[in-house]
């Protein structure tokens, strides 16, 4: 089969190549999967370069996300899942061959019925950013009469989060860079969107909350946000955070005496039942037609390199997804 893969750490046009690999077999338990498209998140780019991890495999296809049709089933599978249109999740996590191939073969389980009215590019899209925004509204404790304060709103996970967050009620504001993103967020469903390089948020969100704070924040990034939640999280309230960096300097006192709640996520090692949660939320909404998923470009195989260089670049809105052959 061809397949994108890496030998070791590096810039994606240094290390990144595509050629024929050993097409794999399922196992007991296990499916494979004809890939139409991958997914390609920053987490996957982290990678390679060996920002999140060093490589621990001697080679590695990446990405985890991704979406096809089931061709072959291993012992203790049921026969009928063969032609089964499904989307993936935690391809690649502690595995080295994820999705960008032309088949993988993953548990079971990780392989989640498609509805028909999705199509293989929003499988695509799933796996990390859906299940991320998911859980992290679960966390916040999102519903009827909350406020809630969605970082960095026109991000893969963050838009997802909006959605998710509206359809159970809640009130959502969030943060974003320019007008190009406030208009996408608000057609999203967000209630209020602040552009932070020209307003003060803490003030906006005073204003918007009547100088109560929001009830929970969906934090992509503590370490350059975390000075915001004296300005913005009411007493009692909760930082649900999903992204960080090496270092975070906390308002601690200001956490302590308004007893503030630190919820942290990784959604690769999400519970059986938190997973079986978000896969419920994501496949009702999918089902209705009611969950937008953004694809900011998608490429071929061949053109991996490019695909990687785009998410890197940080300019893309929404998803990048990569087409299988």
């Amino acid at each position: 089969m061809r397949a994108a893969f890496y030998e070791k750490n590096g810039p994606a046009r240094d290390v990144l190549h595509v050629g024929d690999v050993e097409t794999p077999k399922p196992g007991p338990g296990e499916v494979r999967v004809r890939l139409a498209t991958s997914g390609v998140n920053p987490s996957d780019v982290k990678s390679r370069m060996g920002l999140a991890r060093k490589i621990a495999f001697p080679r590695v296809i990446p990405h985890s996300d991704g979406a096809g049709e089931i061709d072959l089933v291993g012992e203790g599978v049921a026969a009928g899942r063969v032609g089964e249109r499904v989307w993936l999740w935690n391809g690649q996590w502690k595995r080295p061959f994820g999705t960008a191939a032309e088949y993988i073969v993953v548990p079971a389980p990780q392989a989640v019925p498609l509805p028909k009215s999705a199509s293989f590019a929003d499988g695509a899209c799933l796996g990390i950013p859906a299940m991320t925004a998911s859980h992290a509204v679960t966390l916040a404790q999102a519903g009827p009469g909350k406020t809630l304060l969605v970082a960095g709103g026109a991000g893969a996970v963050s838009q997802y989060a909006i959605q998710f967050a509206k359809a159970r009620g809640a009130r959502v504001i969030t943060t974003v860079s320019s007008d190009e993103k406030a208009a996408l967020v608000e057609g999203l469903g967000a209630d209020h969107a602040i552009n932070y390089r020209s307003e003060d948020v803490g003030e906006r969100i005073a204003a918007l909350t009547d100088k109560t704070g929001v009830d929970a924040v969906l934090e992509i990034d503590l370490t350059a946000n975390a000075k915001l939640i004296p300005v913005t999280v009411r007493p009692k309230g909760r930082v649900v955070v999903y992204g960080t960096g090496p270092q975070a300097e906390l308002p601690s006192s200001f956490c302590l005496v308004n007893s503030i709640t630190l919820a942290f996520m990784l959604v690769y090692e999400l519970s059986a039942a938190e997973r079986e949660r978000t896969i419920a939320e994501i496949n009702t909404m999918l089902a209705a037609g009611k969950l937008v998923n953004s694809i900011a470009a998608t490429f071929p195989l061949a053109d991996i390199v490019a695909a990687h260089e785009s998410v890197e670049s940080g300019k893309m809105i929404g998803n990048v997804i990569v087409r299988l052959p």
